[in-house]
């Protein structure tokens, strides 16, 4: 999940960027606020992947505030005045949203934000796990799970359902909590109950999702169908 801070003088911005962010699956809202000095504090205390900022602003204007980012936060400025765009992708902006923003526009810098963001390995720990280790129903038995082989995962209450190309495993985690733990780049939020792996769509027939080595389909919830989309227009222009 990428986590993001909205940062603007007028509430009614700051609104609708935080219900847009809350629409978005891959999209954590962790704070807002309408002083950019504030701002400057809990980007100091609680740095955050993802940062939607306005560039007018009083005491310290938006520009001023990216200058004084640390490097790994990314920005996507929001403004009515697309004079300052050239200023804000010499300062390494990721995206420029002209207001009135609508979702669709909203979402295209969002996606954006998915590699931009992405925290490199470091090289003392060696590369990145590509599997996961889970409780099964069986009492003290762990089973191994290769991100490679999941093709969906269905919450179940206090429980979830891994289904990979050989076998359907319950483990006791919240979807939440297995979500956090695999790679957002290869899987993706579509139902309030299910997660799948980008790499095992077969087809998407209305709101049916059917994916590769089941017969069986899961379904594409209203709220995730946007982000679900745009995702795989992004995935057909590779």
């Amino acid at each position: 999940m990428i986590s993001c801070l909205v940062v603007d003088d007028e509430q009614s911005a700051v609104d609708l960027l935080c219900a847009f962010i809350k629409k978005t699956p891959f999209l954590t809202l962790v704070g807002s606020t309408t002083n950019p000095l504030e701002a400057l504090s809990l980007l100091q205390a609680q740095p955050v992947d993802l940062l939607f900022l306005d560039i007018h602003m009083p005491q310290l204007s938006g520009l001023d505030l990216l200058r004084l980012l640390p490097g790994h936060t990314r920005v996507v400025l929001t403004t009515a005045y697309s004079e300052f765009a050239v200023q804000g992708f010499e300062l390494e902006a990721l995206d420029y949203l002209l207001k009135p923003i609508a979702f669709e526009r909203f979402l295209k810098a969002a996606q954006k934000a998915r590699p931009a963001v992405a925290p490199p390995s470091a090289p003392s720990e060696g590369p990145a796990a590509d599997y996961v280790f889970v409780k099964t129903e069986s009492r003290g038995k762990m089973a191994k799970v290769d991100f490679a082989d999941i093709v969906y995962v269905e919450g179940l209450k206090n429980y979830v359902a891994i289904q990979t190309d050989s076998e359907r495993i319950v483990t006791l985690l919240n979807l939440k909590d297995l979500e956090d733990r695999l790679p957002a780049r290869q899987f993706m939020r579509v139902h309030k109950s299910y997660l799948v792996s980008l790499d095992k769509i077969r087809a998407l027939d209305g709101n049916q999702i059917f994916l590769k080595g089941t017969n069986t389909f899961v379904p594409l919830g209203d709220t995730y169908r946007s982000a679900f989309l745009d995702t795989l227009q992004v995935m057909g222009r590779r």
